[in-house]
């Protein structure tokens, strides 16, 4: 990985994580909140961000692609701003691809982000339902909802999303992918 690479992710991650924190403390108002939730978005959005990231990077060098994450400045400036409007829209940046590749590639390359949040989404779970302590409960729960929510943002059909280069690709994985996360997201939280 290269040092631009390295920056961009940090302050990608950084970013989206005080994006969260902001949310979840009521658009800052909450100082005591603020620094309560930042240290779980460290964790639960850092995790599920970097990983899906990392993902598509894996994803892509086993095909022979060279591919690097870039952050994406817009794209951090409003999540932080649609963080005080009471909702995100995370885009912090992308895994650039170089070289060309397939219709199959590509999905292939695109869906391991959102199974990667999917499975973090489980890692979560796992923690809430151990019943360890009050801190693990409310970082697996919220880790939990968080990576099923990534999840089924990016599987969204449009844009450059990875729900459109997925459903390009194979519409019953796409189908699989959405469904999965969609209930996750809006559903299985009320069971942990």
């Amino acid at each position: 990985m290269k040092n631009t690479e390295i920056k961009d992710i940090l302050i990608s991650w950084l970013t989206i994580s005080i994006a969260f924190a902001i949310l979840l403390s009521r658009d800052f108002l909450d100082l005591m909140v603020f620094v309560y939730a930042f240290p779980l978005a460290l964790v639960t959005v850092g995790t599920g961000f970097i990983l899906h990231e990392m993902a598509h990077r894996v994803v892509a060098t086993h095909f022979g692609k060279k591919a690097e994450f870039r952050a994406w400045t817009f794209g951090l400036i409003f999540a932080i701003l649609s963080s005080f409007a009471g909702f995100i829209f995370a885009a912090p940046g992308a895994v650039y691809i170089f070289g060309n590749v397939t219709r199959k590639q590509n999905g292939i390359i695109s869906i391991a982000g959102p199974l990667t949040n999917i499975g973090v989404a489980i890692f979560f779970a796992v923690i809430a339902i151990a019943n360890l302590s009050d801190i693990t409960n409310v970082a697996g729960l919220m880790g939990f909802q968080i990576n099923m929510f990534l999840a089924m943002f990016n599987m969204i059909p449009f844009g450059p999303l990875d729900g459109k280069k997925v459903f390009v690709w194979s519409k019953t994985a796409w189908v699989i992918t959405f469904v999965i996360s969609f209930i996750g997201a809006f559903f299985l939280y009320g069971f942990l």
